[in-house]
């Protein structure tokens, strides 16, 4: 059985382009703005949409995105309320993929069999879940199979070719390559290297490769748009809706147009790199 991710991927691929990944932090700044700034993503050009889930040690994550989580969380947000603003998402939009991601214990915690089975009538296609290794697919990434979902793991440059095929074992959807090491946020990374990395995942791989970190502008998603089947934008965005706020981190009349704008950009990036690729 296919999901919204394999089906969106399939299109694109028949089209010829590279699929404009958008991450945002559910409940970043108050669960209100965040279920317009979500709806506002499709509409701007994002192709799948991540929903960060937030958590009080987010240890992957660089000072942005630790800051939209903190945000969210003083502003009430939890793991149902995550969950409910993908099930308000869906009342007006049953096609674009949703993934969430964050870090396995509020998942724990929650329970897994529930956790599933709510995500699914949620209306959640994929996880990503970054502290979970492999060694530990009992935990979650088997059960999240069993029930349909994507589980969508990262690879790291460090990810050698010993390493790769136990990373890839259980991954479905697409694999989310992290094209430099250290934290979310960082600097720019060297993109003449990205498509050789690309072709040595796909040579363990028939799954889409998708690549994040350090991508901020519609050229560097041009960039990779040509080389990769995905190109993912997390802090940027982030950064885009912070920089909207007032002085007491609250939303303004700008807050969604911010991240609606700044992703309408990337989208046209995306877009003209196989145009000019197929020229």
């Amino acid at each position: 059985m296919t999901t919204r991710i394999d089906r969106r991927y399939a299109n694109l691929a028949r089209q010829n382009r590279a699929a404009l990944v958008t991450f945002v932090m559910g409940g970043d700044p108050d669960p209100e703005t965040s279920l317009e700034i979500v709806k506002a993503l499709p509409l701007a050009g994002a192709d799948v949409i991540e929903i960060g889930m937030p958590f009080t040690d987010p240890m992957a994550d660089g000072p942005s995105i630790q800051a939209a989580g903190l945000r969210a969380l003083h502003a009430g947000m939890t793991l149902n309320k995550t969950l409910a603003l993908v099930t308000e998402f869906r009342k007006t939009d049953n096609d674009t993929p949703i993934v969430l991601m964050g870090y396995y214990n509020p998942i724990y915690v929650h329970g897994v069999d529930k956790f599933l089975i709510e995500a699914k009538a949620a209306g959640v296609d994929g996880l990503i879940v970054v502290d979970l290794p492999p060694e530990e697919d009992d935990e979650l990434c088997l059960p999240a199979l069993k029930a349909n979902f994507n589980f969508i793991r990262l690879v790291a440059p460090t990810t050698d070719d010993r390493r790769l095929p136990h990373v890839l074992a259980n991954t479905s959807g697409f694999i989310y390559y992290v094209s430099l090491t250290g934290v979310t946020g960082a600097a720019i990374v060297d993109y003449s290297r990205i498509g050789e990395a690309v072709v040595r995942i796909k040579g363990h791989t028939n799954l889409p490769v998708a690549v994040g970190f350090g991508v901020k502008t519609a050229d560097n998603a041009r960039a990779i748009a040509g080389q990769a089947d995905g190109v993912v934008v997390g802090t940027a965005i982030v950064d885009a809706l912070k920089n909207s706020l007032d002085k007491d981190n609250r939303a303004t009349t700008k807050t969604v147009e911010a991240v609606a704008s700044l992703v309408r950009d990337l989208a046209a990036g995306v877009r003209s790199a196989r145009k000019v690729a197929a020229e």
